[in-house]
């Protein structure tokens, strides 16, 4: 058995893909439209990790989409977990569980879906303005 990806709906393809790939640093690998069930699929992967994707589908006529928060939630290891999240505020992003332990943050995409960050390798030592900053909306 080996994991291909996990598919996530949105809503706004233009607005997802900023977020993914511009914000939090994804690529696209490949994309598929298909014009007789009216969706396009864009598949996505951290750079040098094509293995573990995310499958974003966009359903062209518009549908209300909910429970983002019951999907639980994506998680990708960073590099420095402060300049990614500063980077992804920089962005707009709204930091919704902000690094105050230098290891663990969580964002959410455009449709809601959860996003964890995790610092690669263990904690960074504590840092300001994240270490002091509360926590904004669900994460």
């Amino acid at each position: 058995m080996k994991y291909l990806h996990t598919m996530v709906r949105v809503a706004d393809l233009d607005a997802s893909l900023d977020f993914y790939c511009n914000k939090l640093g994804l690529t696209e690998t490949r994309r598929h439209e298909v014009e007789a069930g009216r969706f396009t699929l864009v598949f996505l992967a951290a750079p040098g990790d094509d293995d573990a994707q995310v499958e974003l589908t966009y359903n062209w006529d518009s549908e209300k989409l909910e429970g983002g928060r019951n999907f639980g939630h994506l998680a990708y290891r960073v590099e420095n977990i402060y300049e990614t999240c500063q980077r992804l505020a920089d962005g707009g992003v709204v930091i919704n569980r902000p690094p105050r332990d230098g290891y663990m943050a969580f964002v959410r995409s455009p449709d809601g879906i959860s996003i964890e960050l995790l610092q690669d390798g263990g904690p960074l030592p504590a840092q300001e303005p994240w270490s002091s900053m509360p926590n904004t909306g669900e994460w």
